[in-house]
């Protein structure tokens, strides 16, 4: 059950990182610099407190389903969207930190090009993501 929830999590968090690359974000890009500086703080602070808290449930309960089974692929699932935290604490967060220090009525191209930044390098959020989700439907298959 750990395990098939854990699951879950994981696949929650990662489709909603792959709507924020192919959707949301490219909507946003869309928009005046002012805008799309607007519009992303407040998606970021919302999303920030969704993902994170999906990855920490995603990863307790991966450990828990290894801790219960033994299935190493359990762990590596856990590991993998758990690594989503020091991705983004060491990896995004100083270009989140320069975004959310510009002023959105006055933002200028540097935000633009920030925000392109910030793209790329939430891609590897997704990419996490579904990775863990492949680690754990291979964790729950039958005999593994």
């Amino acid at each position: 059950m750990f395990g098939t929830l854990a699951l879950v999590a994981a696949a929650a968090f990662a489709g909603a990182a792959i709507d924020i690359g192919v959707a949301e974000h490219p909507a946003r890009l869309a928009l005046d610099d002012d805008a799309m500086l607007a519009h992303w703080k407040p998606a970021y602070r919302r999303g920030f407190m969704m993902q994170a808290t999906l990855a920490i449930v995603a990863g307790v309960l991966g450990l828990v389903a290894w801790w219960q089974s033994g299935q190493a692929l359990w762990l590596a699932g856990a590991v993998v969207i758990l690594a989503n935290w020091p991705y983004t604490l060491a990896v995004i967060m100083p270009t989140n930190r320069e975004l959310e220090a510009m002023a959105s009525r006055t933002a200028a191209p540097e935000s633009r090009a920030l925000m392109l930044r910030w793209g790329r390098l939430h891609a590897g959020r997704s990419l996490l993501g579904v990775a863990a989700v492949i680690l754990y439907v291979l964790a729950a298959q039958p005999g593994s």
